[in-house]
């Protein structure tokens, strides 16, 4: 373990510096101009999300998926509806939402794509991702009311969700969320290769390819087969 945390910290600093669009917390969206399809089209992946939705208990948890989440997913509090994990396009999930799915599939280098839905009164701790090689969007799609207590701190940066309207971070910063409303909050969450130098795309795939064929990734896709399969035969 200390060996491969060695490893990322060197990678992590090597992807800095190789970035095309700097090194911080937050970005402004246009650093990925299709954004704007996805704003343009969000009501659309919201009438689908509303078709989920209609079988939100029987949707596994955030932990249920990856159990490496357990310190920040408790319960049934963050649910999951997975579209892409490192890459791999998740075919059922895909087919329940075409619209979706179709403008998830053209997305330059998508790594990881899901509804993620957080329960009113819960609160996400502070956490960081494994790797700076990748850059978090999240599309708001329901945002509760009283979006000023539905917030997300990135590093020293606060900021809340509109629907309809994307939002672009680095999740290796600590970063925590907070739904202190009555009301649920679901955002379309997707990841994709931060854009690189030469150098910075060659460590990238490294490190990447590595973490896909890990165990963290391995068993979530062991998982989310094995909730397909109950899913399916409800």
């Amino acid at each position: 373990m200390k060996g491969g945390k060695s490893l990322l910290h060197t990678a992590s600093k090597i992807i800095a510096q190789q970035s095309m669009i700097g090194a911080k917390p937050v970005f402004d969206k246009s650093v990925f101009p299709w954004t704007a399809d996805f704003e343009s089209n969000w009501k659309i992946i919201r009438r689908e999300l509303d078709e989920i939705l209609q079988d939100r208990e029987q949707l596994p948890a955030f932990h249920e998926i990856s159990p490496d989440q357990y310190r920040i997913s408790k319960g049934d509090n963050w649910k999951t509806f997975v579209f892409y994990v490192f890459g791999d396009r998740f075919d059922p999930n895909c087919e329940r939402c075409p619209e979706t799915a179709r403008m998830l599939d053209k997305v330059p280098h998508i790594r990881n794509a899901w509804f993620s839905i957080l329960a009113p009164n819960y609160r996400i701790p502070p956490h960081k991702g494994p790797t700076n090689g990748i850059v978090r969007i999240l599309l708001g799609l329901i945002v509760p009311h009283d979006s000023h207590n539905c917030r997300i701190r990135v590093d020293d940066e606060i900021f809340g969700w509109q629907e309809g309207r994307c939002v672009v971070f680095d999740d290796y910063y600590e970063h925590e969320v907070w739904n202190d409303t009555d009301e649920q909050r679901v955002v379309l969450f997707f990841d994709v290769d931060r854009p690189l130098r030469p150098l910075g795309r060659l460590v990238n795939s490294l490190l990447l390819a590595g973490i896909k064929h890990s165990p963290y990734v391995q068993d979530a896709r062991r998982n989310m087969l094995s909730w397909e399969r109950r899913y399916r035969n409800m």
